[in-house]
């Protein structure tokens, strides 16, 4: 049994070092941040009169790279004093706390030598039990601990962390020929439990998985576009989202990662594979190498494959003429190909549109596709052990939405490889031995369950138990009610859960027809109610295309039926007899806020970004937002004589100014979360955490809240309000219709014109709410702030 992990270290503060440092933070794992000791004193600390014996000198770079931490986007914490938890040294004086830590990470240079000679140095203060790991992204696990004692290699292996680590799910675990499986099986489980991480299992091999056929594949891009005269914007249109992939695609991509760190990697295999067809895709890329010699490495050097260029009309962003190694405009990309992927339903559909149009862009898509799929299918067995670890790597890693043996099956494994063999394409030869069993698939269903290729034959997929697929229990028959816009599904042990599907989740009548069916239902037949759902985002707020077009056309009875709707669903949701648990994910705006509000208590994802926005199309919060807002006002300064305003105060900024929490953690800070609610750092654990909580308050004899009255601070604290946006405008910040909508939001966070101290209902809140809503519909500015966010996609200052 590998023991817990309730303290580590860190070695190397650089970008990547100080940002797995902060992720463990993140995690309640507090660090030491180790780096070595700076042989040169800076202008600064020359001018205090410190010497290179100042402790504060000594350990100068840790200090810098937590204080970093603070100033970096994205943020790499979830909540800035979270830094605390890492304790800053160098190398020369601290390593030897080591012994007291239960994880040691190497991060420093990617040379095989430095690792070396620092595996001796921690070896020398290692104490048995401990695990030591290494982050590099390519050097060989087993060269490493080479000259390591017995114990110490039992103890050892790669940890690979994607860059940036809070947000980049894929973690690769690579054990060494000695590693004790069970330090490898523990490893994992505390991965994916404590730091929320996608671990796959990756053989000690040149850049292990991920890296090794993502590289591939931008490499065989290259040399696809170099030979037939592709322009770099259009392979990024093919490559970005038609084809599944990130809208960085391949060029973007490149930029974004550095084109010396690209050549670095790319290196690496030519350097440590032996097979020559191999080695000559890996071989340095003269264009490349020419680029890195000009220092145009791509975002960090101002240009690569991109150069934003400032002209009269604004910026602008050039392309890269390999043929003349200029910069010119980019030409517009279209073809029938592409409007196909574009119009397409998902990865899968998007995918056969793209190949299946037969243009010069289904072309390039197919010559760089099949080069990809068959190179993962021969790197199976020397790379990974199984395809579900290739197709989880890439997804996880480089955020495809299918990995390379998913792609497969969805264009069709036995027409393509027909047409891979057609044009002296060698497949495989497990891969043609499968297909000669009757096999037309690597995946495939059967009685509820899924199965995948192993070894010759097909395996059970296995899932763990914190892991709940809504898709799965759909597919399983367990939905209970449906319409358009929501599901009720069967989650097990006498829970449901409610499950949001309408596009972007937004919610309109649908939805809360849906959550009244469902409580009507768990009322009958279940214990308690999980609101979650998987899609991209939880919930972008209402359905504003049909309320500006009940607005336009001055349909405000309409309106108010809409907004009662929503108020009194909600107001349902918080009465409910039994326990009703919101489970919010990653983009969490406006009315799916309101949506969880309500809710006994929210299980969030640590990335969820939680905000009553409305403010920004013109309107103010109005399907209970404000209410429950004034609520934890009332209920933050409980006693009587206690001063309410502050708390209004804040509650007045984080809705005036649209503020979205930049993690779970700081919609506590917002006042958005309750102190009762929790964060999960693993998303895939969501729902089950969710359906626990549930289960909890059923066993403890839940108990509906209560109704209470609300206390407020009614003209006098909403003169005060008024006045800080009068202020506002006075000072240029905000504009007349900024101001009309904050006297609103004051008018109801207030209470409205009561006498401060009085106590209200919270449907005498709602009513408030709903008609300062209503008022604002109809004003022309609120309006075009609406079609503006629609077209555009962002907030009108008007």
């Amino acid at each position: 049994m590998m023991r817990s992990i309730r303290k580590a270290a860190v070695i190397g503060s650089g970008v990547m070092g100080s940002a797995i440092a902060a992720h463990l933070a993140n995690a309640g794992i507090p660090s030491l941040l180790l780096d070595i000791v700076p042989k040169q004193l800076t202008e600064e600390e020359a001018a205090k009169g410190l010497t290179l014996e100042h402790p504060a000198v000594r350990s100068r770079l840790a200090v810098q790279a937590i204080a970093k931490l603070k100033k970096t986007k994205p943020a790499p914490l979830y909540d800035d004093t979270f830094a605390e938890r890492i304790t800053p040294g160098n190398l020369e004086d601290h390593l030897a706390q080591i012994a007291d830590v239960d994880w040691v990470i190497e991060v420093i240079v990617e040379n095989l030598d430095a690792k070396k000679e620092l595996l001796s140095k921690i070896e020398a203060h290692w104490k048995e039990g401990t695990v030591v790991s290494s982050n590099t992204s390519g050097i060989s696990i087993n060269a490493m601990s080479a000259d390591c004692g017995e114990a110490f290699k039992r103890h050892f292996l790669g940890t690979h962390f994607f860059n940036p680590p809070r947000y980049m799910k894929l973690l690769e675990v690579i054990p060494g020929e000695h590693t004790d499986p069970a330090i490898v099986s523990g490893m994992k489980q505390f991965c994916e439990n404590r730091l929320g991480k996608g671990v796959v299992l990756a053989k000690d091999t040149p850049n292990f998985i991920a890296n090794r056929i993502g590289t591939y594949g931008l490499l065989v891009t290259l040399q696809e576009m170099q030979e037939k005269g592709y322009r770099v914007e259009e392979v990024d249109a093919v490559t970005g989202p038609a084809l599944g992939r990130p809208r960085s695609a391949t060029f973007r991509t490149l930029d974004l990662v550095g084109l010396d760190t690209f050549v670095h990697v790319a290196n690496n295999v030519y350097e440590n594979v032996s097979d020559e067809a191999e080695k000559a895709v890996f071989a340095e890329s003269p264009v490349l190498r020419g680029m890195v010699d000009k220092g145009w490495l791509g975002e960090k050097s101002g240009q690569g494959f991109y150069l934003k260029k400032k002209g009269p009309n604004g910026s602008e962003i050039l392309s890269l003429d390999f043929s003349t190694m200029d910069y010119v405009p980019q030409k517009k990309v279209a073809s029938a190909s592409l409007e196909a992927a574009k119009l397409a339903k998902g990865a899968r559909e998007k995918t056969k549109a793209l190949l299946g149009a037969g243009d010069r862009y289904s072309e390039l898509a197919w010559n760089i596709l099949k080069k990809v799929l068959v190179y993962s299918a021969a790197k199976l067995g020397e790379i990974a052990d199984s395809i579900r670890e290739i197709d989880e790597a890439m997804r996880w890693g480089f955020g495809w939405e299918l990995g390379p043996f998913e792609t497969w099956d969805a264009i069709g494994l036995v027409r393509s490889v027909e047409r891979m063999e057609a044009e002296g394409t060698a497949v495989p030869g497990w891969v043609k031995e499968w297909i000669a069993q009757g096999n037309t698939s690597f995946y495939k269903k059967q009685d509820g369950a899924a199965f995948y290729v192993h070894g010759g034959q097909y395996k059970e997929l296995e899932t763990a138990p914190e892991v709940i697929s809504l898709r799965s229990l759909k597919e399983q028959n367990r939905v209970v009610k449906s319409n358009s816009g929501a599901s009720l599904i069967d989650i097990g042990d006498g829970v449901a859960c409610l499950e949001f599907h309408s596009p972007n989740n937004a919610i309109g009548a649908d939805i809360l027809t849906m959550i009244q069916q469902s409580l009507d239902e768990v009322r009958s037949n279940y214990n308690g109610l999980v609101i979650a759902n998987q899609g991209r985002n939880f919930c972008v707020g209402a359905n504003l295309m049909i309320l500006l077009m009940e607005a336009q056309d001055e349909e405000w009875d309409e309106i108010d039926s809409i907004i009662r709707l929503f108020q009194n669903t909600m107001y349902k949701v918080k009465r409910f007899e039994k326990p009703v648990v919101a489970a919010p994910h990653r983009m969490t705006l406006g009315g799916g806020v309101e949506a969880c509000m309500p809710a006994d208590q929210i299980v969030a994802s640590a990335e969820t970004y939680f905000g009553l926005v409305e403010v920004g199309v013109g309107l103010i919060p109005a399907g209970g937002g404000c209410k429950e807002m004034a609520l934890r006002v009332s209920q933050h300064a409980a006693h009587p004589d206690a001063d309410l305003q502050p708390y209004l105060n804040q509650a007045f900024e984080t809705i005036g100014t649209a503020k979205v929490s930049t993690s779970g953690h700081d919609a506590f800070k917002l006042g958005l979360f309750k102190p009762t609610d929790r964060i999960v750092i693993n998303q895939d654990h969501l729902i089950h955490e969710a359906k626990q909580s549930v289960l909890r308050m059923v066993q403890a004899g839940y108990e509906p809240i209560r109704e209470e009255k609300i206390r407020v601070a009614g003209s006098d604290g909403k003169a005060v309000m008024q006045l800080g946006a009068y202020s506002m405008r006075q000072s240029g910040y905000i504009s007349e219709h900024d101001v009309k909508i904050a006297n609103k939001l004051a008018h109801v966070l207030a209470g409205g014109d009561v006498p401060a101290g009085s106590l209200v209902t919270e449907q005498y809140m709602l009513d408030l709410e709903r008609e300062a809503f209503l008022s604002l519909c109809g004003e022309p500015k609120t309006q075009q702030r609406m079609q503006h966010m629609l077209s555009k996609g962002k907030a009108l200052r008007n």
